[in-house]
């Protein structure tokens, strides 16, 4: 089976095209593919099957861990990349079906693509988290203390936290064990932010099933919701992660539902070909 590598500012995925509708990709052989020793390696598996309704795609992907992920940000821009380098499509405008419903996408001329990601969600109900307060200030009881977090869903669910230096931040600590908390029945993405000026935010993340990855998509969406909500920030928005950085776009408010854009880069790091029988 041919699979292409492609990654977004250092969030990467192994690319499968499946014309024809045929190929499983199992929650072991995802895990497989993406160990960075035994396999492949990569954040995330996505499979690209025709669509229907009017969509030009699917998008079935699974996290590292083989879990299913309802959304993936930069995953859906290495799809609009890949779908017309493998001859799939010859459009730059393509509707795309994912488990967080149809999202638009336009691939630029640069390799660059913009998607439209849909509104942010508040309701705690659909986040979903087990709250019946505000959302933009839950109280997440971890081992040691209680933390505030800013909850939203970007068609997955997000905690975002303000802290004074992402860099020092216990990413790898605190980000597993806020990933399950007992609020979240879905589990959830972990942000941990610093707005330095109103068209600018630093963060890094904790992806639920896939651990500290260097970009997220839908992460990069949430915090820059929540930065404009809780700390002033701009409607359009640099959002910095390790792996690089994001332009996104929401000029809406909680009484003014609007769709949020995310803008960034795309880049094919190799292909190959690779036997799936033997990561069942």
């Amino acid at each position: 089976m041919r699979f292409a590598k492609y990654h977004g500012i250092g969030n990467d995925f192994v690319m499968l095209a499946d014309p024809e509708d045929r190929i499983e990709v199992t929650e072991a052989m995802a895990a497989r593919l993406c160990d960075r020793r035994f396999g492949i390696g990569a954040d995330g598996v996505i499979r690209v099957v025709p669509g229907g309704g009017g969509a030009d795609f699917v998008m079935d992907y699974r996290n590292s861990d083989g879990s299913i992920g309802e959304m993936c940000g930069n995953g859906i821009r290495c799809l609009g990349v890949f779908a017309r380098a493998e001859g799939l499509t010859t459009e730059s405008k393509l509707q795309v079906d994912t488990g967080a419903g149809r999202k638009v996408i336009t691939v630029l001329d640069t390799d660059r693509v913009r998607v439209d990601m849909g509104a942010p969600i508040f309701t705690p109900a659909d986040i979903p988290i087990r709250w019946d307060g505000d959302p933009l200030h839950a109280k997440l009881e971890t081992s040691g203390e209680v933390i505030e977090a800013a909850c939203v869903s970007i068609g997955n669910p997000h905690a975002v936290l303000f802290v004074e230096d992402p860099q020092a931040a216990p990413v790898k600590t605190l980000g597993p064990e806020l990933e399950w908390n007992p609020l979240f029945p879905n589990g959830t993405n972990v942000e941990f932010i610093r707005v330095p000026s109103k068209d600018r935010v630093e963060m890094r993340v904790w992806e639920r099933g896939s651990g500290e990855t260097l970009a997220c998509g839908t992460g990069a969406c949430a915090v820059a919701v929540v930065a404009k909500l809780l700390a002033g920030a701009d409607d359009n928005v640099t959002v910095s992660l390790p792996g690089g950085e994001l332009e996104i776009e929401w000029a809406g408010s909680l009484e003014n539902e609007q769709p949020i854009y995310m803008t960034g880069p795309v880049v094919k790091a190799f292909e190959g070909d690779v036997d799936l029988e033997l990561y069942r």
